[in-house]
């Protein structure tokens, strides 16, 4: 059993800046991460950048994030071909995305096109040894209507895993998301453990007062989103939960959302995360006398 590695989450864009700095803070893994557009960014040559910045380190890059709609964008789908050809470079072998979507379209109206794109970008991972991660966030979408990622709901994985039975394919969890749809997240992780390839720290609270004099669809969030330490979910479970279904992968802290930790206090957040999750980790790893 090997273990767990915890790091965060770095923008891609200025991945460097905040890496020279976070390399020294006790994170052990680093993701780095691009919403929608690389922008000025080549990524072979921010993997050498990355390489030099790393050097004398046990630091190691955990996954590159290339969240994407390559169900509606051709594009898309080349700039995540870009991260599966990039991967290696950095060090990784996951490459983290949406499931993407119909635009206002069904879950359902989704699936043959996501057969038709994934079985291709997926052909093309395990052709270059790298694994497709799709996070499970649902991205303001619902069933009915989504936005630019399917991925998000137990119902709607075991469509993507039929559509595309690969074990190249599978999720980047976080408990946030779950908890956010009303789903008991260490049920969830329970059953679908075997297709996490990456896990992102995030949790969240639930305000049930609020939500229990107002509902869930009043305009207000009653599920902020919290770094772990801060949120309902016991991490201490989820580690024993991964462990027992053999992922030795990484958990990447996913900052910059906490409505209460943030601005200056952000750093201060993500390390008592960061030590949080070592401690429900169980710790350093100590050989047996």
């Amino acid at each position: 059993m090997n273990q767990i590695h915890i790091g965060t989450c770095l923008p891609g864009d200025h991945a460097i800046q905040w890496m020279h700095v976070m390399k020294n803070m006790g994170f052990e893994r680093f993701t780095v991460n691009f919403h929608m557009r690389y922008g000025d960014v080549v990524l072979e040559q921010l993997a050498e950048e990355v390489k030099r910045e790393l050097d004398g380190t046990d630091i190691k890059i955990a996954a590159i994030g290339a969240y994407r709609n390559p169900l509606m964008y051709e594009k898309h789908v080349e700039e995540l071909k870009q991260a599966i050809d990039a991967a290696h470079l950095f060090g990784t072998n996951v490459v983290s995305t949406f499931a993407g979507a119909i635009e206002g379209k069904s879950v359902e109206e989704a699936i043959p096109v996501f057969k038709t794109v994934f079985g291709e970008l997926v052909k093309y991972a395990e052709d270059k040894g790298v694994k497709i991660a799709i996070e499970n966030c649902p991205m303001g979408g619902t069933w009915r209507n989504n936005t630019c990622n399917i991925g998000y709901s137990p119902r709607a994985w075991e469509m993507m895993f039929d559509a595309v039975d690969s074990d190249s394919l599978g999720l980047e969890w976080e408990p946030a998301h779950a908890i956010t749809q009303m789903i008991d997240p260490l049920a969830q992780l329970k059953e679908w453990a075997h297709k996490v390839v990456h896990v992102h720290g995030k949790d969240t609270s639930v305000d049930w007062d609020g939500l229990h004099r107002y509902g869930n669809r009043c305009g207000i969030d009653f599920t902020p989103n919290r770094t772990p330490g801060f949120g309902d979910t016991n991490w201490c479970h989820v580690f024993s939960i991964l462990r027992k279904a053999g992922y030795e992968g990484d958990v990447c802290i996913e900052g910059f959302h906490d409505p209460v930790y943030n601005g200056e206090w952000e750093m201060t957040g993500q390390l008592h995360a960061l030590n949080y999750l070592k401690w429900a980790r169980g710790g350093e790893f100590a050989p047996n006398p």
